[in-house]
Order: C-alpha cells, then sequence, then structure tokens
C-alpha cells in the first residue's frame, strides 16, 4: 500500500561485558579523533629523526631542521654509559626527554655517545649556548639545548 512504512528490527545477545568493552573502544575513537582535530593548523615543533646519525654532516642537519644553526664541528665528543639504574635524581631529565618522544631508561647500562654542539642563533642572543646529542648505534636517543652558566636553562631540542 501507498505510505506503508516496513520497519526491521535485528535483535542480538551481546554480553554486557563485550558491550562496555565495545562503547569504552567508540569512546576512546572519538577522544583520539577529536584531538587530531583540534588544532591542525599547529606546527610540528619535533621533526622525525633521521634513520642514521653516521656522520657529522647527518647531526649538523638533523639540528638544522630544529631551526638551530651550529658551528660545523662538535665541541666535545664523549663516550659515557647511561647508568643502571636512574634513581629519582634522573626524573626532571627522564621527563623532558619524555616529553620530546624519548626514552633514555630503555638504554640503561648501554655505552652512548653525546656530541656537544655550540648553537650560533639562540633566541636569547647568548653566545654560549649548547645543545647535546645523545647517541646509540647512530640514532637519536635523547638531546637537549643547554646554557652552561650558573642562571643558565634547559630545555628540548625543538626551538622555543
Amino acid at each position: 500500500m501507498e505510505g506503508e512504512i516496513s520497519v526491521f528490527i535485528i535483535t542480538a545477545k551481546v554480553p554486557r561485558r563485550k558491550l562496555a568493552l565495545g562503547a569504552a573502544a567508540a569512546a576512546l575513537l572519538c577522544c583520539c579523533l577529536l584531538a587530531l582535530g583540534l588544532d591542525n593548523s599547529a606546527p610540528c615543533s619535533a621533526p622525525a629523526a633521521p634513520k642514521s646519525l653516521r656522520t657529522n654532516q647527518d647531526r649538523v642537519a638533523l639540528l638544522s631542521s630544529y631551526g638551530w644553526t651550529v658551528e660545523d664541528d662538535p665541541v666535545s665528543t664523549q663516550e659515557l654509559v647511561i647508568p643502571e639504574e636512574l634513581d629519582e635524581s634522573y626524573d626532571e631529565y627522564l621527563a623532558l626527554q619524555r616529553e620530546q618522544g624519548f626514552d633514555i631508561a630503555k638504554y640503561a647500562g648501554k655505552r652512548v655517545k653525546r656530541y656537544t654542539y655550540r648553537i650560533t642563533n639562540h633566541p636569547t642572543g647568548e653566545q654560549d649556548v649548547q645543545v647535546n646529542l645523545l647517541v646509540y648505534r647512530n640514532r637519536l636517543i635523547g638531546g637537549e639545548v643547554l646554557s652552561p652558566r650558573l642562571d643558565g636553562f634547559l630545555h628540548g631540542l625543538a626551538m622555543p
């Protein structure tokens, strides 16, 4: 007949636990999508690290991708061992590294290289600002920008 509407009802028996898990997964997905869509115009502060930092040129290019201009050769290159146990005295440093996406704790007990470069374009205008890159098997595993002064500063690799 004209104007009739057919309605189909489909039912399924779903245990409450599965229903709750499905609802939680849907809520998480919605939150993730909202978070991704909040500010697409904001530039990413940390460029993707190259696969390998085998040469000085690779390291200088990496620093350049963060916006830094550095002297061509490192001020120092040191071999360090990440301590086996990272006590609370490392908490602030580890937090700084985690904010940048690095997990230094994964390298506890490992021998790494620290390359220190002098930055020539820090926004403060300070002349002795340095940047450290921690490298394990030619991969960047951490880093920071610092002022060696007594009243100095320490921040991540991204240009402030």
